[in-house]
C-alpha cells in the first residue's frame, strides 16, 4: 500500500509541475509603469478588472486595473471586454502609441487573452 501512495504522490507532483510550467508569470502593472523601458518590446502577462474600454469593428483599447495601477491594452483580434470584466492578457509593451485620436504613453499590444 505504501508503494501505491508514493507512486500516486509522484504522479500528482509531476502533473502539477507540468500545469504550472504552462502558466505564464504575471507582471504587476506597477512594475511596468515604474520602468517601462525595461519591459519595452517584451511579452508580459497582466491580469485585473477592466475599468474603461472603447473600440469599433473588432479593434479597440481597454484599461486594466490590477490593484497596483492601470494600463491600457490595445486589442486588434480579441474584441474589447466590457467594463468590470476580469481578464488576463498577454502582449508586448509599447511606448508612444496612438489610437482613435488619443495618445497613450505606455500600452500593452495584446497577443493572447485568458478569461
Amino acid at each position: 500500500m505504501k508503494t501505491r501512495t508514493r507512486i500516486l504522490a509522484i504522479v500528482l507532483l509531476a502533473c502539477s509541475g507540468i500545469v504550472l510550467a504552462g502558466c505564464p508569470t504575471r507582471t504587476t502593472i506597477a512594475s511596468i509603469n515604474r520602468d517601462p523601458g525595461r519591459y519595452a518590446g517584451k511579452e508580459v502577462t497582466i491580469a485585473g478588472r477592466v475599468s474603461s474600454s472603447f473600440g469599433a469593428l473588432g479593434s479597440g483599447v481597454f484599461q486594466i486595473d490590477d490593484g497596483t495601477g492601470t494600463m491600457w491594452v490595445f486589442s486588434q483580434n480579441y474584441g474589447v471586454p466590457g467594463n468590470g470584466a476580469r481578464v488576463a492578457t498577454t502582449g508586448r509593451v509599447e511606448q508612444g502609441f496612438s489610437f482613435g485620436g488619443r495618445s497613450f504613453a505606455t500600452i500593452l499590444r495584446e497577443t493572447e487573452r485568458r478569461h
